[in-house]
C-alpha cells in the first residue's frame, strides 16, 4: 500500500454562497520513500492541497488515505499526533522565533509531543549537526542568513523523525547557492528514506525530485517522472 492516497479529492470554498473550487478531483498516489513535486501557476491549488495532505485541512469530498486509514479514520487527536510525529513542515518564509536560539526552535515540536524533556537537548542537537549548524546551535534566529534560517527550520522539522516532509516553496527567499544548498539537504533526507513532498513553481527545484505533479486550475494537468535529476550537483540556477 502507498503511504499517501488520494482519490477524487475535491475542496471548494464559499464566499457569500458562491462557491468557489480550488480542487476539482485530484487522484494520486506517493510511495514511501519518493521524492515528488507538485507544480502549477499561483491559484492553481498547490496551498490547497498541501494543507489537505499535511491534515491541516479537509477536502469538501473524497478520499485521504494516509499509512493505509482514511482521514475520516483519525480522530481529532491522532490528526494532531500524526502532523507532530510522522510529518514535517518547512516553508518558504522558515516560521523560526526571532529572538530564540536555534536549539530552543529546533526543539519547539517536541513540546507536543511524549518525548522525555531530558531528552530534548540531545534530539535537537542531533538534527542540528545534521544540517551543519552545529556552530550556530546558540545564536538567535535572527542572528543567521537565510539559508542558515532554512537549514534550522529543517532540523526542526526532523526533530521526530518523520516519515513525510513537505516542503513548501522552500528556496523562495533564498539567493541561488542557498537555495541549491538546501535542495542538496532534501535530496540526502530522501536518500535516508524520509518521503519528500515538494512544492514549487521553479523548474530547477522541481528537477531534484524523482517525479513532477503538474497541476493547474484544481486539476492534474500530468504526472511524470523527471528524467534529468539534478543529483549531486555543484551548483543552482534560479
Amino acid at each position: 500500500m502507498p503511504l499517501i492516497e488520494l482519490k477524487n479529492i475535491v475542496k471548494s470554498y464559499f464566499n457569500d454562497d458562491v462557491q468557489i473550487p480550488a480542487l476539482c478531483g485530484i487522484s494520486f498516489s506517493i510511495e514511501q520513500g519518493e521524492f515528488v513535486a507538485i507544480m502549477g501557476p499561483s491559484g492553481s491549488g498547490k496551498s490547497t492541497l498541501l494543507h489537505i495532505l499535511g491534515f491541516l485541512d479537509k477536502p469538501t469530498s473524497g478520499e485521504y488515505f494516509f499509512d493505509n486509514k482514511t482521514m475520516g479514520d483519525y480522530s481529532k487527536n491522532e490528526l494532531a499526533r500524526i502532523r507532530n510525529k510522522k510529518m514535517g513542515f518547512v516553508f518558504q518564509s522558515f516560521n523560526l522565533l526571532p529572538r530564540t536560539t536555534v536549539l530552543e526552535n529546533v526543539k519547539l515540536p517536541l513540546l507536543y509531543s511524549d518525548v522525555k524533556e531530558s531528552h530534548w537537548d540531545k534530539m535537537a542537537a542531533k538534527a542540528i549537526d545534521l544540517v551543519g549548524l552545529s556552530h550556530r546551535q546558540n545564536h538567535f534566529s535572527s542572528q543567521l542568513s537565510g539559508g542558515e534560517q532554512q537549514r534550522a527550520a529543517i532540523a526542526r522539522a526532523l526533530i521526530n523523525d518523520p516519515q513525510v516532509i513537505f516542503a513548501d516553496e522552500p528556496t523562495g527567499n533564498l539567493d541561488s547557492k542557498s537555495g541549491g544548498q538546501i535542495m542538496e539537504f532534501l535530496e540526502k533526507l530522501n536518500s535516508f528514506g524520509h518521503t519528500i513532498i515538494l512544492i514549487t513553481h521553479e523548474t530547477y527545484t522541481a528537477e531534484f525530485s524523482q517525479r513532477i505533479i503538474h497541476i493547474k486550475d484544481g486539476e492534474i494537468e500530468s504526472d511524470k517522472a523527471v528524467d534529468n535529476r539534478r543529483i549531486g550537483k555543484d551548483h543552482f540556477v534560479k
